[in-house]
């Protein structure tokens, strides 16, 4: 599918080898703010939840895909399209790139160039939005790249750490 592949990564399905790499990011525990995790995941919930991923979006109301480079199988990230509201046409959408090593080469931009165009083509939607840490600036900076404005601010909405964090909500109107 050509709709999914940019210049340096595709967004793919996920499979069932990609069981290491799931279950290596879901616990991450640097990541579970992001995520809001607060508990470590099994293999075999994992194993369950790849078995499961074939579900169409419009019956699981996700759609989770792999972030891989052009010129491998093996995942670097993981970008969603979550809470589908297919009656309101829209979707929240969030992204996670593994390793720093990933980060800041245009990886995470293209992903998110390419499921934009995917949620706004082919699922015909009216709008995304992101949630999104006001002490994230790298995500708040790729965000508002492909034009997602800040629509408001959650006091004290995450509890990390011992300390309460803002959120921002980020959102996207399709104007086409």
């Amino acid at each position: 599918m050509k709709t999914l592949h940019g210049q340096h990564i595709y967004l793919r399905a996920l499979e069932p080898e990609d069981l290491d790499f799931v279950y290596q990011l879901e616990n991450d525990e640097t990541v579970w703010e992001i995520s809001q995790t607060q508990t470590p995941y099994s293999r075999f919930l994992i194993r369950q939840y790849l078995d499961n991923a074939q579900q169409d979006i419009f019956e699981a109301k996700q759609l989770r895909l792999a972030i891989c480079k052009n010129d491998h199988f093996d995942a670097i990230g993981l970008i969603d399209l979550f809470d589908f509201d297919p009656k309101n046409k829209r979707a929240g959408i969030g992204i996670l790139i593994q390793h720093p090593e990933n980060r800041q080469n245009g990886f995470g931009r293209q992903a998110l160039q390419l499921l934009i165009q995917y949620a706004f083509e082919h699922l015909e939607l009216h709008q995304l939005y992101a949630n999104i840490s006001t002490s994230n600036e790298a995500s708040r900076t790729l965000f508002t790249t492909f034009g997602f404005e800040c629509v408001g601010i959650k006091k004290d909405w995450n509890f990390t750490h011992g300390n309460y964090s803002d959120e921002a909500l980020y959102q996207l109107i399709n104007t086409k």
